[in-house]
């Protein structure tokens, strides 16, 4: 892990929790590597059971976990790539994704940018693979007003699945 890579925790515990997402039956690790170092990357995997989506009992529903670049990577549409990767294909059609983006994981101090500019270039990056902003009472993301959960529905997901996350 790059040393730069410390938005969620300390590099090598960020290493542990990337073997430990990728051990889940539905976890996913996308990685951007660079002399056998990685230099950002994206999780999924099943929403928390803690979490109010992990109690909505959703099979479809997959959780984009976590996003992060180096700063030194930083500028070269890393974030993009691997998103672009990850949702290549048919691999998401049949589930609903969400991100829950919380402001106080973000690197404000690091790019220097206001949080509702970080937003913004969080919503751009997830506008690119269809992700979008969805209207929520979920508290967490109502707690600060730059929070978001940004959701793509795949275009296999059945009714009944949609419904029941709507609900």
């Amino acid at each position: 892990m790059n040393e730069g890579l410390r938005a969620f925790r300390p590099p090598a515990k960020q290493h542990q929790a990337l073997i430990d997402i990728a051990a889940m039956e539905q976890g996913m690790i996308f990685a951007a590597v660079h002399d056998q170092e990685i230099v950002g990357y994206c999780t999924f995997h099943p929403p928390d059971e803690f979490e109010r989506w992990g109690q909505a009992n959703i099979p479809e529903l997959i959780e984009l976990g976590g996003i992060e670049v180096s700063p030194q990577w930083r500028g070269h549409r890393l974030a993009y790539a691997i998103l672009e990767v990850a949702f290549s294909g048919e691999r998401f059609e049949k589930n609903i994704v969400i991100a829950t983006e919380y402001c106080w994981h973000w690197d404000l101090k690091g790019t220097g940018l206001p949080v509702f500019k970080y937003r913004q270039m969080m919503e751009r990056l997830l506008n690119s693979v269809d992700m979008f902003p969805l209207g929520t009472d979920d508290p967490e993301i109502c707690s600060h007003p730059a929070n978001m959960l940004a959701v793509r529905v795949g275009s296999k997901v059945s009714s009944d699945a949609f419904i029941a996350f709507e609900a």
